[in-house]
């Protein structure tokens, strides 16, 4: 649906909390990055030596090349691109990966009543041009990209692992959930290595494993849409995803109206003013769904959609027409978001020349 980076002016902060003065550590924390996905991955990770961390994280950025290659809607080559060439001609078989990212992304169309819906590309290509030329999508072109969405026209034969898009001249984007779901698969192979302390993060995704040795979590720290830079919310996590969704950096201004890069598949409008939304799951390809569907479906609807999600819990800012800040938690934030002060670690915003973790003072 999107992609993003580093949303809103938020900066992450990881940090991590000892819990055991003294207690010997047996493991180094090494960090690596990569540029995929049209964002910088960084990996985190706790292991026993150099070798085995060189290894596994070489091996969890191949993998996120491979999804990259097959999931990109920029490129003519991918095979998300190749399925969207044939829609209108029946079923394609395609891969194992790009048949489970479809699968969970029809799951949350049908859970959000569209507002999440990888068939959006048409619509979301129109606003894409938008902001290249600061001028809104006229009336006719819209019609005709909404008559190439809606989840319905997308069919999954999990039988034959094939797909169907109904009609010529459909497109997939799968901007809201891929790095989400890359990530997830970034730390599982780490875990085939035997790491288990580690953090992936792309852009506005994050997805952890088992806290940092003698520690309690990943500590997360996340900038508000404040003026004020040092106020924001905490966050301690471990096996578990943080996903944030904005429009700080992406958006148009045109004839005195913001208008974001999210867009609304139902409608095929782009939506207006500013917000960020950060969801908390326990999985990537979660937390960076819902994260897109919350910004779509705004406060009220996104805060109900959130509590039927398991392990969910989403905290949004708004700004409103007096540039006032407003802002809304769901049931489950307030455990999330007391996470006692410790060592801290900053996670550089997402800007391709800035590639590393540099620590900071607590």
């Amino acid at each position: 649906m999107h992609s993003r980076l580093c949303q809103f002016a938020v900066v992450f902060w990881l940090l991590c909390t000892t819990i055991t003065a003294g207690r010997p550590v047996s493991q180094l924390r090494f960090e690596f990055s990569q540029p995929h996905m049209g964002t910088m991955f960084r990996i985190a990770l706790y292991a026993a030596d150099e070798r085995t961390a060189g290894r596994a994280s070489k091996a969890a950025f191949e993998y996120v090349a491979r999804l990259d290659g097959i999931m990109s809607d920029y490129r003519a080559t991918s095979e998300l691109s190749l399925l969207c060439q044939k829609a209108g001609n029946g079923p394609v078989k395609v891969s194992a990966d790009l048949f489970s990212i479809l699968s969970i992304s029809q799951a949350f169309a049908a859970r959000t009543g569209g507002a999440f819906d990888v068939t959006a590309g048409p619509i979301i290509q129109l606003w894409r041009r938008a902001r290249r030329t600061g001028e809104v999508p006229d009336r006719e072109k819209l019609a005709r990209a909404l008559a190439l969405t809606g989840y319905h026209k997308l069919h999954l034969g999990p039988a034959t692992q094939e797909v169907q898009l109904d009609r010529p001249g459909m497109q997939l984007d799968l901007g809201g959930i891929a790095k989400g779901y890359a990530a997830d698969r970034a730390l599982a192979l780490l875990g085939a290595y035997g790491i288990r302390s580690a953090l992936v993060a792309a852009g506005g995704d994050i997805v952890v494993g088992a806290a940092p040795p003698g520690e309690k979590g990943w500590r997360v720290r996340i900038l508000s849409l404040s003026p004020d830079k040092s106020a924001g919310e905490f966050l301690l996590v471990h096996d578990a995803a943080v996903s944030t969704s904005g429009d700080a950096e992406q958006f148009v201004e045109i004839e005195g109206v913001r208008y974001s890069h999210i867009v609304d598949p139902r409608t095929g409008l782009a939506g207006t003013g500013r917000s960020s939304v950060t969801v908390v799951a326990p999985d990537g390809t979660t937390a960076d769904a819902a994260a897109t569907a919350v910004s779509v479906l705004g406060p009220a609807d996104g805060l109900k959609f959130i509590e039927t999600e398991r392990d969910a819990a989403v905290f949004i800012v708004n700004v409103n027409d007096e540039g006032a800040l407003q802002r809304f938690f769901s049931k489950g934030w307030a455990a999330r978001s007391k996470a006692p002060r410790g060592s801290m670690y900053r996670l550089l915003p997402d800007v391709l020349s800035q590639s590393r973790i540099t620590q900071a003072g607590a």
